[in-house]
Order: structure tokens, then sequence, then C-alpha cells
């Protein structure tokens, strides 16, 4: 790479950079002027983001920059199985609509969290949910992070901190000056580049190969394509199966019960918007998830004979993208330096949008409960929520750093964020759906689903290899030239004659010797399958443990105290719950009134007792959420 060239594309990148970072704060002023106060506006967008501008955002953050830099790669050595998870995403938004739209978009709350808090009455619910969130996305955003800095360091020669630095330094400027209505703008800009990036890669590497017929049949001929492969064993890392079962579950514990997509929903005019846009979601994931895997059809056919990674010119599988636009677009100049700002742009906005709502869980679910921040304004509320976002920012990057130095703290992420999705979507499922659910079970059945998963998880990573082999590639087309440079020459071995002699004597000892293999107990066997499950399934498992233990709990220890209003449930299930048999449910409007006939004045009392009706307010242990609630009536336009 010449030095012409290298400044050529670091000028791209940094243009390309500075244009996209800026663009979406020109309207930062008009924002906070439509959301009425500064807060609201940060939080919420005002309510003046568009529904094309939503779809495209709430799509982009199903995706991440691993997706635009992964499933290429994945494609090409591993085939097309992790592709079928599309099938659970697709269903999630359908469910996420029925389930938990007509819950949320009642009330006014600027956490979902503190819906657990209202239907439970239990605080700690609120908070234990709130800090998986917290836990979750941290580590997300760590490998986030660290994706394009590898690609800055393969290609620039940039050091990893100083791409970090960079990026969380850019990041705070723009949470600093923008807030969700900017973040989903990067979010329209970034898909958008991306888009037309992945499209250029597409055709440029389907003309190379010779048409789309031929990427078509290569792929076939390679066996790439791992269509509707029911296995029917929990143990293979992706079937059919799990990506349709148990990608469903993560995608509905991530659509549905995290702060960063229920945010974006509560910020749109209307409950029918909210539904209108989640539907439209569904062929829009269709495209982006699927552009990512084409990407990586093309790129083996054009490498299918001459393996990049066989011949040595790179070290890992994820680098197949940017050796390919090195190799194939150097007729192009820029294009390199455009995939690497959409690389940086990518984990930028993905990074700047979940810290918006990180800070926002954090302030609403656990400072704002400090005596010391109590009847603080607006104004100084939004400004402990920027300086939480700074603080989060800065443990991201050092904790991106770390990735790079701890082993297998990617494949650790992974296993979290499946681990805790179980837990999450099974709370706010019995919330929503299970009457007889109450706050101790709740706690019981996220702290089980939490132990369980946990536990597959540690003993995953201890005990169970799960490295997957490749499927085959060639380099029998590859430039002889090109193999005699890059591939290093066979050293000289110096023999060491003492052990030459002894040779014969230790294999001779070694053929004597029968090694011990202890006895595998029943136990030791059951935990190593149970250890061997795939990651896929820990959703379902930790669902199906927190709605089992909190619905036993649930109605063993329930009682009247457990009363709430019955506006918390799903419609539905409210309805359904009225026809039952059975030991009827106990709402709040029930003990209220039970209470108002035992206060009923006495007639030996000449005394007029005047009391203000106010409207029924259900229980919040001092939440400051129903200040204006009325169980009649809702205002016409409320938001989450």
């Amino acid at each position: 790479m010449n030095t012409g060239w290298l400044v050529w594309e670091c000028l791209v990148f940094g243009l390309f950079v500075c244009a996209t970072s800026c663009a979406p704060l020109w309207r930062r002023k008009r924002d906070a002027a439509a959301g009425g106060d500064a807060k609201r506006a940060y939080i919420f967008a005002g309510g003046g983001v568009s529904t094309l501008s939503m779809i495209l955002s709430v799509s982009r953050g199903t995706l991440g920059v691993r997706s635009f830099l992964g499933f290429p790669s994945e494609m090409v050595y591993y085939g097309s199985a992790m592709w079928e998870t599309l099938y659970g995403m697709m269903l999630a938004f359908p469910l996420v609509c029925w389930i938990f739209i007509p819950v949320y978009y009642r009330l006014s709350t600027n956490s979902v969290y503190e819906y657990l808090q209202m239907r439970f009455g239990s605080i700690w619910v609120r908070r234990l949910a709130a800090a998986t969130f917290l836990l979750r996305q941290t580590l997300n955003l760590a490998v986030t992070v660290y994706t394009p800095t590898v690609a800055l360091h393969a290609v620039l020669a940039l050091p990893h901190w100083a791409s970090a630095a960079a990026l969380t330094v850019v990041a705070i400027v723009f949470n600093l000056l923008g807030g969700l209505a900017a973040a989903i703008r990067a979010d329209v800009i970034q898909t958008l580049a991306m888009v037309m990036v992945s499209a250029a890669f597409i055709i440029q590497a389907t003309v190379t190969a010779g048409g789309p017929q031929q990427v078509i049949s290569d792929n076939l001929e390679g066996n790439r394509f791992k269509f509707f492969n029911f296995t029917w064993d929990p143990t293979v890392r992706v079937d059919t199966m799990s990506a349709l079962v148990g990608q469903m579950f993560m995608s509905v514990s991530i659509y549905g019960c995290q702060q960063t997509f229920v945010q974006r929903y509560c910020s749109m005019s209307s409950e029918t918007r909210v539904k209108r846009t989640l539907l439209a979601n569904v062929p829009a994931v269709f495209v982006l998830f699927s552009l990512s895997w084409v990407v990586g059809m093309a790129l083996y056919a054009v490498y299918r004979y001459c393996d990049p990674l066989m011949s040595g010119r790179i070290v890992a599988p994820d680098e197949v993208l940017p050796f390919y636009v090195q190799d194939q677009f150097s007729f192009l100049p820029g294009m390199l330096g455009l995939f690497l700002g959409s690389l940086f742009n990518g984990a930028l906005s993905f990074l700047v949008s979940n810290v918006n709502s990180i800070s926002t869980v954090t302030w609403e679910d656990f400072v704002s409960q400090a005596p010391a921040f109590k009847g603080i304004n607006d104004k100084q509320q939004l400004m402990i929520i920027k300086i939480i976002g700074i603080v989060y920012s800065i443990a991201i990057m050092c904790l991106s750093l770390c990735v790079g130095m701890v082993g297998g703290v990617i494949e650790g992420s992974l296993l979290v964020t499946s681990a805790t999705s179980g837990a999450l979507l099974g709370v706010f499922l019995l919330a929503a759906i299970f009457p007889m659910a109450n706050g101790k079970g709740a706690l019981c059945g996220m702290l089980s689903s939490h132990f369980i998963t946990a536990w597959m998880a540690t003993g995953r990573l201890l005990y169970v290899n799960d490295s997957v082999a490749m499927l085959p590639l060639s380099v029998e087309n590859c430039p002889n030239a090109t193999l005699s440079l890059l591939s290093p020459k066979a050293l000289p071995v110096v023999v060491n004659q003492t052990l030459a002699q002894l040779a014969p004597v230790l294999q001779v000892l070694d053929s004597t010797h029968v090694p011990y293999k202890p006895k595998e107990s029943f136990v030791f066997t059951a935990l190593m399958k149970m250890y061997s499950v795939s990651y896929m399934w820990y959703a379902v498992i930790g669902t199906v443990t927190c709605v089992t233990v909190g619905v036993i709990v649930g109605l063993i220890t329930g009682t009247e105290k457990d009363a709430f209003d019955e506006l918390l449930l799903h419609p539905l299930v409210a309805k359904i719950g009225r026809k039952m048999p059975g030991r009827k449910r106990i709402f709040t409007e029930q003990v209220e009134e039970k209470v108002s006939e035992e206060k009923e004045p006495s007639d030996k009392t000449d005394e007029t007792v005047v009391e203000d009706k106010q409207p029924a307010i259900f229980l919040t242990n001092g939440s400051r959420l129903f200040e204006t609630y009325d169980r009649k009536t809702f205002p016409v336009r409320t938001r989450l």
C-alpha cells in the first residue's frame, strides 16, 4: 500500500465520519422545541421522528457492526446455518405488537422497568431487571467498539486504543449535543450507507465470479446452503429448530423488554403507529439481515479456489471482507476508506443510541432514588443523565480494550446476551399475562433463571470444546508467486542428540504405560450433556424457568396485599381472567372500595365529612409516574 493511496483512503474515512456524525445534529434545537422540554426531547425525541426513520432505526438496532463484518465470513467458512435465525427475528415483531405494546403504551414512564414495580409493587424486581439489561448492554457495547478497531488496526495500522478513544470521544460529544432524535437520524444515515456499500460489494463480486447463476451454483456445490436442517439435537450450535424457537425467544426479549427499543416505540404519537412500524420492520429486517449473507455468497464464489485464510493472506476468518475490499477495489480509490468509515459509524451509532438508553435506565431505576436527588428539576436531571452517559462511554472503551487482551470474552458476551434474555422475557410475561404472579414469585423466578443459565454458560465455557469445523475451501487457483511470497519458508531444525538417543527407551516406556481413565458417574455425564446444550436455547430455558417458578411461588404466597391495578395486565388476559373459575383476583380498586365502605360515617354524628374525590391510583411504592393517571380516561397521547 503506497503512501499516496493510504493518505487518500484516510481522507475519505475522516470526511465520511465527520459528515455522517454532524448531519444528525443540525436539527437538535428543533427537536428540543418539539419535545416541550429538554429532557423529554433527549429521551423521547419529542415525538418528531418520521415512521420511515423509526423503521430503519429499529431495523438497524437489530443488526450490530458484527453482522456487517461477521455474517459474510460466517457464510464463507461455515455456511448459512446462522442465516436461519432470521425466522425467529421476523416472528418476534408480531408477538411484541400483540403482547407488550397494548400494556406499555398506556403508561407514562421513562423506564420500561418501572412497569415491573407498578405491577409487582417491588422495587427489587425492577432493579434486578434493570441491572440485567445494563450488564448485557455494557458487554455487548464493548465488543461493538472493539470490532472496528480490529479493521482499522489491520488496514491503517492504528493502535486499538487510539481507535477506541476516537470512537468514544465522538460518542460523548454526540450524546452531549443530541438526544434520541439525533441517534435515530444517525441510524438512518448508517443504514443507508451500509446498504449502498453492501450493494457495491455484491455487484462487483458477482461480476468477478461470473454472474448470479455462477454464484448460486458455487454455493450449492460447496455445500454452503444449510436450510431446513432439523437435527433435533440441542447440542448442535444452530439448526432450524433452534434458529426458529431459540432466536424467537431471544428477539422477543430484546424487542419487547429492552429499554433501547421500547424507548423508540413510545416516542411515537399513537399506539397504532407503533404497531404499524413494528410490522413494517418484518420485511425491513429480512432485507437488511439477508444483505450481509448475500455478500458472503458472492465472496465465497470469488475465493472458492483461492482461500485467503489457507494461503496466509489473512489470519482470521473475520478479515475476509476487509481483504476483499483491498484486493478487488484497488481500481476505485476511496472505497476502502468508505468501508472503514461505515464500520466506524456503525459502532458509533450503536454506541450512541444504547448509551442514551442505559444512562436513562441508570438514572430512573437507581440514581434518582437517592435522597440527594429528590426534587431536582428536569434540567438538572438531564445534566446528570448526560454525565452518566460519559461515565458509561469511558467504561465501555476500557472494556473494549480488555476484549483484545483476554481470550474468550467475545464468546462470553454472546453467552451473557442469551443467558439474560430468558430472565427478562420471563418476568415481563409474568407481569403482563399471569395475574396470579406476585413480587415474590417474580423475584424468585428471575433469580432461578439467572442461576440456571449462568450455571450452564459457565460450564460450557470451562468444559465444552465448542469449536466448529470450517467447511472446505481450496488454494489450487492461487498464483504461485503469491503463495511463495506470503507463505513462510520452513526453518532448519536442530536435532537434540541426547533426546535422540533416549527416544527408543521413551517409546518403549510409553507403549507399556496404560493411562488411567476415571469412571464417569451418572451425575458427571448428565452435567456434561447440560453444559453441551447450545446457547441458542438459553433464552427458552431461562424464560420457562422464570415463568414456572414465578407462577408456583405466586400461587403459594399470594395474598390481598398483592393487589394491583387490572389495567397493568394485557387487556385480553384481564377479560379472560374475569370469566375463569377458581379464586378471583383482588385488584386495587376492589381493595379501595372495601376500605371506603368500612370508613362510612356513623349516623350518630352530625359532622359532615368532605372528601376530595380523586381518580383511583394504583400503588407504585413512591413512584412519581401516576400524578396525572386517570383509570377511566387515558390521555389521547401518552408515552413510556
